[in-house]
């Protein structure tokens, strides 16, 4: 607009300059009417007062209404910030909206056959949920160091470190720097670990617990010189150590070779119920399923689905690879073992657990365990105890009802002695014997 108002002013002044001439005409005959136009405008009155003032309104009016917003850098953040809150915002509901729709109904825990998955601490005892167990362990390590440093090294270069092929390098490397040793007690330099030692750093001190492993072993940090070197570096110092030091290493060296990594143990939870018609019916908890709510919506919409594929031809095969795939769905199962009196016995177990588990948990939960007796499964197939075949494998998860029964020709003999029938279940668990509702 003000490139304009110039080009305009230029206009009228080029126009009040008179008519134009060619450079070739003589300026004598024209210098009459130039003069006298100069004196017209000599002659000009300037513009009222009242005039200066209109033309300033309209000019400041023409202005306002036509010159263009100019936004500057900190208008053109506001705008982009407001702009990037509206669209995430729009977003967020998008996303709720997703969610809500796909929400798997969360029931009252109260309903739930058991009310979740828990696990026993080696080292403590304590019952743990899911969540708690690692932490819980590495704080039950970190507090055995008082009691045996080198114990408690061990658990955590076997615990703490999940690839266990580190591990595998680590434990070679440590037993290495051992036995050069107890081979060469007095040669300093087999006694000595340079801490920036490529080998060091990428093999031992990434794994955790080594180095408090070889601070157990009578390690210390010394800065030493280094030849070629201003600074000094840091070491790892082993002190001369007598006979029956070496020996104790190497007990300790074995110590560390034969390490196993300190898991929780999952707690069965057995339970006794009475008699009970709802003994097929099983509720479980979220923690049962190798699953993420969206993937068990669409296992529910898939189920609706099962009665057609039942009706389609399909191989044996193509049957079994369905199964399998299905099995994997699940981390634990829920078996409740019917006895022949009606009550129940219930635990949890792993789905990959092996059917010898099973027995020895119903064998550890009878007050005769000592006498063989026979589990059979829901579809009526006896269940081997010789077999190392896992519960998925079995058909056996995530819950089934299987039935007891003694061996009937033991159960004659015992008949034939005169002998009476007892309670099957140990006390304990008659003590807390529930009702399945």
């Amino acid at each position: 607009m003000k490139k304009f108002f110039e080009d305009l002013k230029k206009d009228v002044k080029f126009k009040s300059a008179g008519p134009g001439k060619k450079l070739t005409e003589d300026t004598s005959s024209n210098s009459k009417p130039a003069r006298s136009d100069c004196n017209a405008r000599q002659n000009r009155r300037p513009p009222s007062e009242g005039a200066q003032m209109a033309g300033a309104a309209a000019l400041a009016r023409i202005e306002h209404q036509q010159r263009p917003k100019v936004h500057t850098s900190q208008d053109a953040i506001r705008i982009q910030v407001k702009k990037e809150l509206e669209a995430e915002a729009v977003a967020e509901k998008e996303k709720a909206a997703t969610a809500e729709g796909s929400k798997v109904p969360v029931k009252d825990p109260a309903c739930f056959s058991v009310s979740g998955v828990y696990f026993t601490c080696p080292l403590t005892g304590a019952t743990l949920s899911k969540s708690e167990r690692e932490v819980h362990i590495k704080e039950a390590i970190l507090m055995r160091f008082e009691e045996d440093p080198v114990e408690a090294s061990v658990m955590m270069v076997h615990t703490f470190n999940k690839d266990k092929e580190k591990v595998k390098a680590a434990v070679e490397i440590i037993s290495k720097y051992v036995e050069n040793i107890c081979k060469n007690p007095t040669e300093e330099k087999y006694r000595k670990v340079r801490v920036s030692n490529k080998v060091f750093q990428e093999k031992v001190r990434c794994v955790e617990g080594s180095r408090e492993f070889l601070q157990a072993l009578g390690f210390i940090s010394i800065m030493l010189p280094v030849d070629g070197q201003e600074e000094e570096e840091e070491f790892l110092v082993l002190p001369e150590a007598s006979p029956d030091a070496l020996e104790l290493m190497k007990e300790q060296r074995d110590r560390l070779q034969r390490g196993e990594p300190v898991r929780a143990k999952l707690d069965r939870q057995p339970r006794a119920f009475r008699p009970s018609p709802h003994a097929q019916q099983f509720e479980l908890p979220p923690e049962f399923y190798n699953l993420t709510a969206e993937e068990l919506r669409k296992e529910q919409q898939q189920r609706s689905e099962l009665v057609e594929k039942n009706a389609m031809l399909r191989t044996k095969a193509m049957r079994e690879k369905e199964e399998q795939r299905e099995r994997k769905k699940y981390n634990y199962t829920l078996l409740r073992v019917r006895l022949p009196d009606g009550n129940l016995l219930q635990g949890t177990f792993y789905a990959w657990d092996r059917l010898p588990v099973l027995f020895e948990f119903v064998r550890e939960s009878l007050v005769d365990g000592w006498q063989p007796f026979e589990l059979i499964a829901p579809g009526g197939q006896k269940l081997q105890e010789s077999e190392e075949v896992s519960f998925a494998e079995s058909n056996l998860v995530p819950a089934a009802l299987i039935t007891f029964a003694w061996d009937a020709a033991v159960q004659a003999d015992i008949a034939a002695a005169g002998g009476q029938s007892q309670s099957l279940l140990k006390p304990q668990l008659l003590e807390t014997i529930g009702t399945l509702s």
